[in-house]
């Protein structure tokens, strides 16, 4: 990036003009000197007039581009940093902005208050996960024009962050850190303590203060700023509060720095609920026991206090009776906005009232901070929540703090993990499954075209073969879905429309639907493009579909008809925000949804839908895969998937894909053949297309064929050389480098990734040493994304189990000939 300095020129022109003209000088004397002595020398008057013609032309030339030269210097001079310090100060969020090497080019005020020290993005504090996440939204930026990185946790609160390139060149990064709202109770307190309502609680003669589970403060009003640290422009982030506080010989609480002179203090804390496993952050209010001029303490001022906190606060008497319930209050205990609850035994279960009433009793009367203890609301009876008491003497007539957390999005959020973990644990244990079952598929496959290649049509044996290839192809889609599932598929994503997909797709669902199901198509304006895997995408679509009919036909009260309606529509970032989901960031999406008439899903059953094996469907028509399949390729292609239901009324399935930021890629067309197993029940399959007509596939060298399953060894052995290629076979990647030690004029290596012992990426690496330029196709039942960083090596080729002779052939084939080229 170009200097942000202004140009020495620039600063001395007279100087500057002064030296140029002295070398002019210098330069037309030279020439002249020349001139002459030539005429002397050649005795050719002509040829030093023409030597003199053309010094002077390329004299003024020079003069031409040394006038230019101040402008072209402007042009190259880098951003002005205070027009764009300007233009990113008052958007109410921290915002910076760094250049194509990384470097901080400027930053507003908000965050340089948030981020101490102004460090430069992705580096800021937000933990080791928070960062890398931050770095994929950056790169994701540099490719895509915008990257997110939601819910990024530093101990002052949480942020949202908003990755977009921008400038005239599309060379630089805009970072934009907007603070979550809603559930960060600690971001909401210090924003409350720094911003008006912390003064006017100063005006009350009330001293706030946040501090995090191991004492170092993190906000403070300005009152207390003053008082505890002499200055309100004292850097107060991270000291001890405790270092601000002492206890005088009358056992009375004061500020430090006041001394013995300074009044005594009455001290009330109040738990912040975090989701984090760490002790809870305090938010401390300290008032004088004496009140002073200016200095409310009145019950009024306290009510209006905790009115403005959001969290769960409630006031009692000495003897339990509520004397103030704040709004938080109400909906944490499930509260009508009517109701008048006497003690806050009303609030919980008959088992759990006399230890709330011990608990208000114990606390009213002694010294002790705080306590937690765990009970059941009687509006929840089944979960149990945690009630913080604790005394508070000196609130006017209240006696004991009582703080009650909203656990509900807890609850949901915790299960939701478990859900995640139990899915990922599944998914993980489905792309094993599926790489194994791949290893058998490809023998099998692989024998069954041998045998075909011996028989013809008619023959006694043809038709059994043919059956069992074709059974074997249907178990390859099943583990298809298994990686789809698990995450774990090969993906082709291409820059496409939503639309161009659904019009592929759309005559083979009036097949698959029938006669008594209507299809309504409606396509909605300015869509965005997405970057996905269109054969995938079109396996989403009938999967749906076909799970719809069979919704309409279910149901009772009617003759098996009824309507799909499948809608493609925009959605932006506010419009996003406006819906308050908490797993999908704030981002501009294209949409599609199919909406059915069929019997719904009960709600018991909804939240499982995904999970694989899990089916609605009678015993004998589905594999409880189709769904689970669907969210696979959702979540890997970067969407969300979202199902609401009326058991009655219909079910809509609403998909949500990161619009691209970019032009479409023209004649990115849909992959026919990714429907080849898109529905649940495999009775209910669409015909599978038909297949190419086979192609010459011979050709000639010697390939070395590194595998260790011996079935799958033998099988390309016996392809490749009925193809006409002389084939060497080695077990593993130690077998195969030995063999290579001996003799080196293969052309060809062929190697499963993942093998005992040394496996194929590790082989491949030692094999450059010795033989840099030989292509190595790799084969493997896992898919590729997965291995790409391991096979990320120049001259490598990927070929996914199961693969049949002629694909086989076809691989090879491909290559032999680039290298021929």
């Amino acid at each position: 990036m170009a200097s942000l300095a202004p140009d020495s020129r620039d600063r001395h022109p007279t100087a500057y003009r002064l030296i140029d003209r002295t070398l002019l000088a210098i330069v037309a004397l030279a020439g002249i000197g020349s001139s002459v002595l030539l005429m002397f020398l050649l005795e050719s008057p002509v040829f030093a007039a023409g030597f003199g013609a053309l010094f002077v032309t390329a004299l003024g030339v020079a003069l031409i581009a040394a006038r230019r030269r101040p402008a072209d210097a402007a042009v190259a001079r880098g951003p002005d940093r205070a027009l764009i310090r300007t233009a990113i100060e008052g958007g109410g969020a921290p915002v910076a902005v760094t250049d194509r090497q990384g470097l901080l080019v400027v930053a507003n005020s908000l965050f340089e208050r948030d981020f101490r020290g102004a460090p430069t993005p992705p580096a800021l504090p937000f933990g080791e996960e928070g960062v890398d996440r931050l770095t994929n939204a950056g790169r994701t930026a540099w490719r895509d024009g915008r990257g997110t990185a939601p819910a990024l946790r530093t101990p002052q609160g949480i942020y949202d962050a908003v990755v977009e390139r921008g400038g005239e060149q599309d060379d630089f990064l805009i970072w934009r850190f907007m603070p979550a709202a809603g559930t960060d109770m600690v971001g909401e307190a210090r924003r409350l303590l720094e911003s008006a309502a912390g003064n006017a609680l100063g005006i009350a003669g009330v001293m706030a203060v946040l501090v995090d589970s191991g004492g170092r403060m993190i906000a403070a009003n300005q009152v207390f700023r003053k008082r505890a640290l002499g200055s309100s422009q004292e850097r107060l982030r991270g000291r001890d509060f405790t270092d601000c506080l002492e206890t005088g010989e009358d056992r009375l609480l004061r500020m430090a720095r006041e001394g013995e002179d300074g009044p005594p203090l009455r001290l009330v804390q109040v738990p912040i609920p975090t989701a984090s496993d760490e002790a809870d952050p305090l938010l401390f209010f300290l008032l004088d026991e004496i009140p002073g001029p200016g200095r409310a303490t009145d019950s009024a001022d306290i009510h209006a206090l905790l009115g403005m906190l959001p969290l769960g606060l409630a006031l009692a008497e000495r003897d339990g009776r509520f004397l103030y319930i704040n709004a938080a209050f109400r909906r944490a205990a499930g509260l009508a906005d009517d109701a008048q609850p006497v003690y806050p035994g009303d609030l919980v279960v008959d088992e759990d009232k006399t230890a709330v009433a011990n608990a208000v009793r114990r606390f009213a009367n002694s010294a002790s901070i705080s306590a937690d203890i765990a009970l059941r609301l009687r509006h929840q009876p089944d979960e149990t929540v945690a009630m913080t008491v604790a005394g508070a003497p000196g609130l006017g007539e209240a006696a004991v703090l009582l703080s009650l957390k909203d656990n509900s999005e807890d609850e949901k959020l915790k299960r939701q993990v478990a859900q995640a973990t139990k899915m990922q644990a599944v998914g993980q244990l489905a792309g094993g499954v599926a790489h194994d079952f791949n290893n058998i598929l490809t023998a099998i496959i692989g024998h069954c075209d041998l045998m075909l290649l011996r028989h013809t049509p008619g023959d006694s044996d043809y038709d059994d073969i043919q059956q069992i290839k074709s059974n074997s192809n249907r178990a390859a889609g099943l583990t298809r879905q298994l990686l789809a599932f698990s995450r774990q598929q090969t993906l082709r994503p291409q820059i496409l429309q939503l639309p161009d997909v659904v019009s592929e797709v759309s005559n083979l669902l009036k097949r698959l639907l029938g006669e008594t199901v209507s299809l309504d198509i409606h396509h909605g304006r300015n869509l965005g493009p997405v970057r996905a895997d269109p054969g995938q995408l079109e396996q989403v679509i009938v999967n749906l579909a076909v799970n719809a009919r069979d919704a309409i036909q279910s149901r009772e009260d009617g003759d098996g008809r009824g309507t799909l309606t499948l809608e493609t529509f925009a959605v932006s970032a506010p419009e996003v925000e406006a819906m308050s989901h908490d797993v999908m960031p704030a981002a501009d999406y294209t949409a599609f949804r199919l909406t059915d008439t069929g019997i719904g899903i009960a709600p018991e059953a909804l939240g499982k839908i995904f999970e694989p094996f899990y089916t609605t469907k009678e015993v004998g028509r589905g594999t409880g895969l189709g769904l689970s399949t669907v969210y696979g390729i959702v979540k890997q292609s970067g969407g969300y998937i979202f199902a609401d239901s009326e058991v009655g009324t219909g079910t809509a399935f609403t998909i949500y894909l990161p619009a691209h930021r970019g032009d479409a890629a023209v004649g990115a067309q849909p992959s026919a053949g990714a429907a080849e197993t898109p529905t649940e029940s495999p009775a209910d399959e669409p015909p599978p297309p038909t297949p190419a007509p086979a192609t010459e596939a011979w050709g000639s060298g010697t390939v070395l064929v590194v595998e260790d399953e011996d079935m799958v060894r033998a099988v390309a052995e016996r392809a490749l050389t009925r193809q006409g290629y002389s084939v060497v076979t080695a077990e593993d990647g130690e077998d195969a480098l030995r063999i290579i030690a001996e003799r080196q004029d293969f052309d060809l290596i062929l190697s499963d990734v993942v093998m005992p012992g040394m496996d194929g990426p590790t082989m491949a690496t030692e094999l450059r040493e010795t033989m840099p330029d030989v292509p190595i196709l790799f084969m493997s039942g896992y898919a590729e994304e997965q291995l790409r960083k391991s096979i990320d090596i120049e001259q490598v080729h990927f070929l996914p189990k199961p693969f049949s002779v002629q694909q086989l052939a076809e691989a090879v084939r491909d290559i032999m000939k680039d290298i021929a080229q």
